[in-house]
This record gives structure tokens, C-alpha cells and sequence, in this order.
């Protein structure tokens, strides 16, 4: 089956989960961001998780419902364009020294 934006969003959002608490390293998530942003399909999207804990549901919380998400889509979109700009600037250095 495809894989839709939302699906993307989500493996990414679970993918920086387990960077901040220590499952993957900023160089990890970087390479597993590129592999879900090239997915086509949801077994491609797999993949990207698929040696990592599966992450319990968590119930919306009241609060976060009447704030919205706007805070929370700005950190996860700044946190990608950190890793992407990461993962181009190793792969230039990568580049210069072979």
C-alpha cells in the first residue's frame, strides 16, 4: 500500500522519539529521515523502524486539544530540516575525501 504525508510525519515523529531517548544517534535519524522521505510504500516506511521498540499509543491530552499542534509541527519540522542539513553536509564532506 502507499504511504501517505501523514504516515511519513508519523514514522518521523517516532523516529525522534527514540533519538531523544537514546535509541538512535542524530547520524541514525538523519539516514532513517532520508530513507522515510524516499518511501513509497508503507513496507518501505518499516523499514526505517523496523529494529526499534514499537512506542505505545498516547491518548491526546485535553491541553494539547485546545492549544492545537502548531508548536509541536514547528519542532518536528525544525528537527528534520536539522538532520537533512546534517545528512547533506556528510554526504559533501563524504564526497571531498573519496
Amino acid at each position: 500500500m502507499r504511504a501517505s504525508d501523514d504516515d511519513r510525519r508519523r514514522v518521523i515523529e517516532a523516529l525522534q522519539h527514540h533519538t531523544q531517548v537514546g535509541r538512535l544517534t542524530l547520524d541514525e535519524f538523519a539516514d532513517r529521515c532520508d530513507t522515510v522521505l524516499a518511501a513509497k510504500t508503507l513496507d518501505d516506511l518499516r523499514a526505517a523502524t523496523h529494529d526499534l521498540p514499537e512506542l505505545p499509543a498516547s491518548p491526546a491530552s485535553p491541553a494539547a486539544d485546545a492549544a492545537g499542534t502548531g508548536g509541536n509541527d514547528r519542532h518536528v519540522l525544525l528537527v528534520f530540516a536539522v538532520a537533512l542539513i546534517a545528512a547533506i553536509l556528510l554526504g559533501l564532506v563524504y564526497a571531498a575525501f573519496h
